[in-house]
């Protein structure tokens, strides 16, 4: 690869929509992960106006080079992972930026088994695609062709609603499907399981996906659940932040806990042990040593999730942003953890509000700073200095974490402590030494 930068990033590959991320762009990415298969692609994508336009072009690059294409329309990401592993693909292609705003896009690859391809995969159709012309020159019966799956998000609904082993009959919810992916599967899987669902934020217009909604704008379903367990997902339903029932939202951190405690006690945690990020809450980590539960560490970034969870054999990891992932292996999918969270709920007869008591959260504060060069982090020799005398301030009471964005010019500090304001005071003061020190 030389010193061109990566296309992926941690989930695939972000930008403007129509500005980074062209349709010349999608069709010579799409031609270039082609060209090292031999077999169709299921392409999905979310509700953004760029997203047909840049679906169409994926299509259209896969077919020029003899390659089939599957459209399943809008569906949620777990969704496009399920078909994929089930069926006859190659790759699952995802477009959507995620939890990122309308202006935004993003082309997500997943391999035959429904996870997202390995960093050796990647750089293969990075290197074909760098590379660029001539691309591989088809005519006549060897074109590529599209079809559909009429039923595409029907197969999918049944199978997540095939994980609960209770009814809901009776069961109140309220749903924030972040005019996003969600917005007829949430509802269609919920209802059909006989809850009775308040349904926010599921009319999508093309520019409205994750607009003050959604997993990252939990508090807007916080004032709306009056009382029942709330449900809040994100722009491609990957992540699920939960609300209990006196209206504080649940991170992934919390979920976690509950689901690691539910599965520990009834012998189903396989390992013993849970996967997280380096974000995961002190609170957390206090709860897991309590419960004699093994804390396996990553990178931020749910690929890592999953790659520590395949190596160690384990069923249950996840991030604080609420990417949860199960004992498939495949990645984040937000109606499967809203349902795995209610099994919890329905078994154990308790309220979320209840069940969160498992631990207790630290406050948190991140801080996210631009800089000219996150690489030059590494060498910022005053600022590593600064981080060790807060760590030795904090003690056992809290921790730092400094870290360089993946994918934009971002240093993120984050701080946990005692209290709030301590937290926020040590944040403060750091950011000012990156400022100084990174520009």
């Amino acid at each position: 690869m030389g010193d061109r930068p990566r296309l992926f990033g941690t989930d695939g590959i972000r930008g403007k929509a129509n500005t980074d991320l062209t349709p010349a762009f999608a069709m010579d990415l799409a031609k270039a992960a082609g060209e090292t298969i031999d077999g169709p692609v299921l392409i999905g994508q979310d509700t953004r106006r760029s997203s047909p336009m840049l679906a169409a072009a994926l299509h259209s690059g896969f077919n020029a080079v003899g390659v089939d294409t599957v459209d399943v329309g809008v569906l949620p990401t777990g969704g496009i992972s399920y078909l994929t592993r089930t069926t006859d693909a190659w790759y699952g292609v995802v477009v959507s930026a995620s939890h990122n705003p309308a202006e935004d896009n993003g082309i997500k690859f997943f391999g035959s088994n429904g996870s997202k391809l390995s960093d050796q995969r990647e750089l293969m159709v990075e290197e074909r695609y760098h590379q660029g012309e001539p691309w591989k020159q088809t005519t006549a019966e060897l074109i590529g062709i599209q079809r559909e799956i009429d039923d595409a998000r029907e197969r999918y609904v049944e199978y997540v609603a095939g994980l609960l082993p209770y009814s809901l009959a009776g069961f109140e919810l309220a749903l924030d499907c972040a005019n996003g992916s969600a917005f007829l599967a949430a509802p269609e899987l919920f209802e059909g399981l006989g809850a009775s669902a308040e349904v926010f934020c599921a009319e999508p217009n093309g520019t409205n996906i994750n607009d003050g909604c959604g997993a990252t704008r939990p508090e807007f379903l916080a004032r709306r659940s009056k009382g029942v367990l709330g449900l809040s997902f994100d722009g491609d339903a990957d992540r699920l932040i939960a609300v209990d029932e006196d209206g504080i939202p649940a991170n992934g951190d919390v979920m976690l806990a509950v689901l690691a405690a539910y599965l520990k006690e009834n012998e189903r945690l396989e390992g013993d042990a849970v996967a997280v990020t380096s974000m995961a809450n002190l609170g957390f980590r206090r709860a897991m040593m309590e419960l004699d539960i093994e804390l396996v560490e990553t990178a931020v970034g749910d690929r890592y999730v999953l790659d520590a969870m395949m190596e160690k054999g384990l069923s249950l990891g996840g991030e604080q942003s609420g990417h949860i992932i199960f004992e498939d292996r495949t990645t984040g999918d937000g109606l499967i953890t809203a349902v795995r969270l209610l099994e919890v709920l329905m078994s154990t007869g308790k309220p979320l509000m209840e069940l969160r008591q498992v631990m207790t959260e630290y406050p948190q504060v991140l801080r996210n700073v631009r800089v000219r060069d996150r690489e030059e982090l590494t060498d910022a020799g005053s600022l590593w200095a600064a981080v060790a005398e807060a760590e030795a301030d904090l003690g056992d009471d809290g921790r730092v974490l400094v870290r360089a964005s993946g994918t934009e010019p971002l240093v993120r500090v984050m701080v946990e402590a005692d209290t709030a304001p301590r937290a926020a005071t040590i944040a403060d003061d750091l950011v000012d030494v990156v400022r100084a020190e990174l520009g």
